[in-house]
């Protein structure tokens, strides 16, 4: 028997999420008793990063490779990645909840006839059944799902792990590969958006901006505080910016927009409607700044700031620095 963890790439290179969605899984090996196999599928030049797989805990990698499998492909993934479940006994399959996760672990789900928890920020075992917590209805509450049956199927919110290395001599098996699965849908372009700062799904920091701003020219203040805190900051904006064309929607963190949990998230001038809570509540620590003393966001930051951002941002931002600079 074992856990499954299946190992997400982007054009030929494992993602920072596979190794946050191995973490998990090794966490659930260990209380099971059973080894962790890591699922790797994309080129054939892949296959160099099997050996980081198993710093972050697999046990064992078993990789479908192929020109066909370059890029994702929904039919030809689903199989490789149930088909390896099936082979190694799989007590629990675990996907990122990336954009490609999302997609990915509902189809094998349906063909392992399994049940599936999606975008869980915990999971644990008790009484020798996988456990898992996720946040429903907008975050206003997490529900607590325990599974009937095997295999548990996971896909883990990026960022409610840390990746933490666990170094194993894995041993690597190919799958037998079926370029034939992937025929009917075909990527024929793939468009990669160019930014100076992480994705905002998985930078380790968040400066977030909201109408308290004013307009996409105070945007400036945000782009310093991120300068300033480091390479590992990302912009993040409410729906409200977003709406009214101030940022990108790229950039829209809230339920219709990307759920994140980095471990530190600065919400300025954002007033905290639900629908940008339920995006952001999980994050390690939670910094507001709001000239609005009643504000919703203040009920769920650790750190809140009554003021006017106009003059606070700039104060932070040169305190950072210094600290920073501080040997």
């Amino acid at each position: 028997m074992s856990v499954l963890a299946f190992a997400e790439q982007r054009a030929g290179a494992v993602r920072d999420a596979a190794l946050e969605t191995l973490t998990v899984g090794r966490q659930l090996a260990d209380a099971l008793g059973v080894e962790l196999v890591a699922v790797l599928v994309g080129p054939p030049g892949l296959a160099v990063e099997a050996g980081k797989l198993g710093s972050y805990g697999a046990d064992r990698v078993l990789t479908g490779l192929a020109d066909a499998f370059a890029e994702y492909s929904p039919e030809g993934y689903t199989e490789l990645v149930a088909k390896a479940a099936r082979e190694k006994a799989a007590k629990a399959v675990v996907f990122a909840a990336s954009a490609q996760g999302k997609d990915l672990a509902p189809r094998v789900a349906a063909r392992l006839k399994a049940g599936l928890a999606s975008d869980v920020t915990q999971v644990g075992i008790e009484d020798g059944r996988v456990v898992a917590v996720r946040p429903a209805y907008a975050g206003k509450v997490f529900l607590r799902l325990a599974f009937k049956s095997a295999p548990a199927m996971l896909s883990v919110r990026p960022r409610a792990y840390k990746a933490a290395e666990a170094p194993r001599d894995a041993q690597v098996e190919e799958l037998t590969v079926d370029a034939g699965a992937a025929a009917r849908t075909k990527v024929q372009t793939a468009a990669e958006e160019k930014r100076e700062r992480p994705d905002v799904a998985e930078a380790e920091i968040i400066v977030a901006g909201g109408r308290g701003l004013g307009g996409p020219e105070s945007w400036k203040l945000l782009e310093g505080l991120a300068d300033a805190l480091g390479p590992g900051a990302g912009l993040g904006a409410s729906r409200a910016v977003v709406d009214a064309g101030w940022r990108p929607h790229s950039e829209q963190v809230g339920q219709t927009g990307k759920v994140v949990a980095p471990p530190l998230y600065f919400a300025i001038g954002v007033s905290g409607a639900i629908q940008h809570l339920a995006g952001m509540q999980t994050a390690g620590c939670i910094v507001a700044v709001n000239k609005d003393a009643e504000a919703p966001i203040f009920k769920i930051a650790d750190y809140g700031v009554v003021g006017d951002l106009f003059e606070i941002v700039p104060r932070l931002t040169e305190e950072i620095r210094k600290a920073r600079s501080q040997p």
